[in-house]
């Protein structure tokens, strides 16, 4: 069950791979996540120490958890991947031009799990392409329901 997608990133960038990684929260995080009360449209992921941080997700706290601290709605949050997993996003990163990022927050089994993806930009013209089919598939849904009736 998706929480939350990033629509910039399928706008921005071309999806090669992707993979499932879960997300190191607080207590305060995951009731506001199931609040709804989060954003990832200015996230990213980077890879440092050969760990997996998400950076730029924004979780808002709520009024009746957070009432005894100030938390952080921008902090930086480690993703959770086995060792082989980030040795090739690192690698295909490092040498191929790839850059990672998030594209959804979801639930599994309770637990709140971050996909990311192994993306390359797109060029404008490319994003002026990918607009012009959704168009015209759009277009040729709207015929082919009016010949229908």
């Amino acid at each position: 069950m998706s929480i939350v997608d990033n629509k910039k990133a399928f706008h921005d960038y071309a999806i090669e791979d992707r993979y499932e990684a879960g997300v190191m929260l607080q207590g305060w995080e995951v009731k506001a996540i199931r609040a709804g009360r989060v954003q990832l449209k200015e996230a990213y992921v980077i890879a440092r120490d050969n760990e997996i941080f998400l950076f730029g997700a924004h979780v808002s706290s709520l009024e009746s958890t957070s009432s005894f601290s100030h938390p952080e709605a921008r902090r930086t949050r480690k993703l959770l991947l086995h060792t082989r997993e980030i040795d090739k996003l690192v690698s295909k990163v490092a040498q191929a031009g790839y850059t990672m990022v998030p594209l959804d927050l979801h639930w599994v089994r309770g637990r709140v799990k971050c996909s990311i993806a192994l993306a390359k930009g797109k060029r404008e013209y490319d994003k002026r392409h990918t607009e012009r089919e959704r168009d015209w598939q759009r277009e040729q849904q709207r015929i082919m329901k009016v010949h229908k009736r």
